[in-house]
């Protein structure tokens, strides 16, 4: 009870000393409160937990419902589009037309039946010399990896 006596003589004090500040003091006082309520209030953190726990509920409701008209996602045809190999590549991934996506799967075969991805940073690839054909240098990161290849895709 000692620092409820307190806290109002201490508010009381700014609203004598400015009197438009009228305003403010009944600003500070609604905190108060508020402050006694967050004192009481463990018993009342266990309620808004309990009503947070529905509105999960309802968000998986929310995606179950996006899913069930979708339909089977379509193929980019660009990715699935086959495309003929230069010399270089044919030498690793065959002479066929392939897809893109497929070169890229052989060239993955490629390096590592031939371990050639660095032993220390595995985004690295060291070039042989049929890969050095290909990439125009001894080492490639596997995100470059990927533009080099469509130069010799046509």
């Amino acid at each position: 009870m000692a620092t409820a006596k307190k806290a109002p003589a201490k508010k009381a004090a700014p609203a004598k000393a400015a009197a438009p500040a009228k305003k403010a003091a009944p600003a500070k006082k609604a905190a108060a409160p508020a402050k006694k309520v967050a004192a009481k209030a463990p018993a009342k953190k266990a309620a808004p937990a309990k009503k947070a726990a529905p509105a999960k509920k309802a968000a998986p409701a929310k995606k179950a419902a996006p899913k069930a008209p979708a339909k089977k996602r379509t193929v980019n045809a660009a990715f699935m589009k086959a495309l003929t190999p230069s010399a270089a590549l044919a030498a690793i991934v065959g002479a066929n037309p392939l897809p893109r996506t497929e070169v890229v799967s052989k060239l993955w075969a490629y390096i590592k039946k031939n371990k050639l991805q660095d032993a220390v940073n595995k985004r690295m690839i060291n070039a042989d010399a049929k890969l050095k054909e290909i990439f125009g240098k001894m080492q490639v990161s596997m995100f470059e990896m990927a533009g080099l290849i469509g130069k010799h895709l046509k």
